[in-house]
C-alpha cells in the first residue's frame, strides 16, 4: 500500500509540474493574444472605414470598382477575364428587357404600331429574349452579336432622333433615342446598354479580355452599403412600384435613424449627375412627389444648377429632421458623383479623405 501511495505522490507532483508549465505557456499565449488585440486596435484607429448604402442600380459596384482602380493594383488579367461572363450576360438580358418591353408597350399603348419588331426579326427577337432569361448564358460569339445588333437597330426598338441631340460619352457620342428604349425608365434598361449595343464585335471576339470601361460598366447585382442616385422618374429595380427617389430617401431616412450609426459621419454621393444634368431639361423634377413643390425658373446650365441645389436642399432637410440634436455636429457632406468619372470619383474621396482627417484632429483636441 505504501509503496503505491508513494507512486502515487510522484504522479501527483509530476502532473502538477506539467500543469504549471502548461499554464505558464497558456498566459504567455494569452499575453501575446492581448497585446496583438491591442495593437491591432491601435491600428483600427487610424483607419477609416466606409460603408456604401444605396438601392439597386445605384452605382455602388461602380465606386467599388474605381477605388479598387485608383487606390489598389488595379484589375489583374484573371480578374478581367472574369467579368467576360458577366458582361456577356448583361448583353443578353438587356437586349431581352427591350423586346420584352417592346412586346408589352406594343399590347397596351394607343399609338402601339411603332414599338412592334419587324417581321423579319420577330424570330430574332424570341431567340434572344429566351437566352436572355436563362441563368446558364452561352458565350457571345460573332453571330449571336451580329443578330443582336439587328435587333437592337429595329425600328421598334430605338430610332435615333433627327434633332440630333447627343450625349456626350468619354469614348464616343451617342445619339437621343425614341419608341422602346426611350422608354427604359419604365422596363429597367441599365445605363450600360449604348456602350455594350455599341461595342458587340469586340466583346464576341474569340480572344476577347475586357477592358477597364467594359468591367465599370458590367453590371452585377450586389447587396451593399451612403450613395443616392438622381433617377428621379424611374421606380426601383427591387420594387417597380416605387419611384427610385422616394425608395432613396426612405432607406437614408432609415439609416439615419439606426442606433448603431448614432455617431457615424455621413458623406451623401448624389450619383450619375452626369444622366441629371441632361435629364432634368426634359423631364420635370416635379414630377417625383418628394419633388412636387419645385418650380423651374431658368434654362441650360444655370436651371441644372437650381434644380441639383433644390435636391441637395431636400437632402439636408431630412438629415436634421432625422437626426437628434445631439448628434447634429457630426460630420454630413453632399458631393455630386458620377461613378464611372475616374477624376471626379477620385477628386471626391480627396475630399472625403480630408474632412474625415480634420474630424479625428478636431475630436483629439489638435484643431
Amino acid at each position: 500500500m505504501l509503496s503505491i501511495t508513494t507512486q502515487n505522490m510522484g504522479l501527483l507532483c509530476s502532473k502538477r509540474h506539467r500543469y504549471n508549465e502548461a499554464d505558464t505557456e497558456e498566459n504567455a499565449q494569452a499575453a501575446e493574444i492581448e497585446r496583438r488585440i491591442e495593437q491591432e486596435t491601435k491600428v483600427e484607429q487610424h483607419i477609416q472605414k466606409i460603408l456604401l448604402l444605396g438601392a439597386g442600380d445605384s452605382g455602388k459596384s461602380t465606386i467599388f470598382k474605381q477605388i479598387k482602380l485608383l487606390f489598389q493594383s488595379g484589375f489583374d488579367e484573371a480578374e478581367l477575364k472574369s467579368y467576360i461572363s458577366v458582361i456577356h450576360a448583361n448583353v443578353y438580358q438587356t437586349i431581352k428587357v427591350l423586346h420584352d418591353g417592346s412586346k408589352e408597350l406594343a399590347q397596351n399603348e394607343t399609338d402601339s404600331l411603332k414599338y412592334v419588331i419587324s417581321n423579319e426579326n420577330k424570330d430574332i427577337g424570341q431567340k434572344l429574349s429566351e437566352i436572355g432569361g436563362r441563368l446558364d448564358h452561352p458565350s457571345l460569339t460573332k453571330e449571336l452579336a451580329q443578330e443582336i445588333e439587328t435587333l437592337w437597330r429595329d425600328a421598334a426598338i430605338q430610332v435615333a432622333s433627327s434633332s440630333k441631340i447627343h450625349i456626350q460619352f468619354p469614348w464616343n457620342l451617342y445619339y437621343c433615342y425614341k419608341e422602346t428604349y426611350a422608354r427604359g425608365n419604365e422596363l429597367q434598361v441599365p445605363d450600360c446598354t449604348p456602350y455594350f449595343m455599341e461595342n458587340l464585335q469586340r466583346l464576341s471576339d474569340a480572344n476577347y479580355i475586357p477592358t477597364k470601361d467594359d468591367v465599370l460598366y458590367a453590371r452585377v447585382r450586389t447587396t451593399g452599403v451612403v450613395e443616392i442616385q438622381f433617377r428621379y422618374d424611374q421606380t426601383l429595380f427591387e420594387d417597380e412600384n416605387k419611384n427610385r427617389m422616394i425608395g432613396t430617401k426612405e432607406l437614408f431616412e432609415w439609416v439615419l435613424k439606426q442606433p448603431c450609426f448614432e455617431k457615424t459621419s455621413f458623406m451623401l454621393f448624389l450619383n450619375k449627375f452626369d444622366i441629371f444634368e441632361k435629364k432634368v431639361l426634359k423631364v420635370p423634377l416635379n414630377v417625383c412627389e418628394w419633388f412636387k413643390d419645385y418650380q423651374p425658373v431658368l434654362t441650360g446650365k444655370l436651371e441644372i444648377e437650381h434644380a441639383y441645389e433644390f435636391v441637395k436642399k431636400k437632402f439636408e432637410e431630412l438629415y436634421f429632421q432625422s437626426t437628434t440634436p445631439d448628434r447634429v455636429d457630426r460630420v454630413f457632406k453632399i458631393y455630386r458623383t458620377t461613378a464611372l468619372d475616374q477624376k471626379l470619383v477620385k477628386k471626391t474621396f480627396k475630399l472625403v479623405d480630408e474632412t474625415l482627417r480634420r474630424r479625428n484632429l478636431f475630436e483629439a483636441g489638435l484643431l
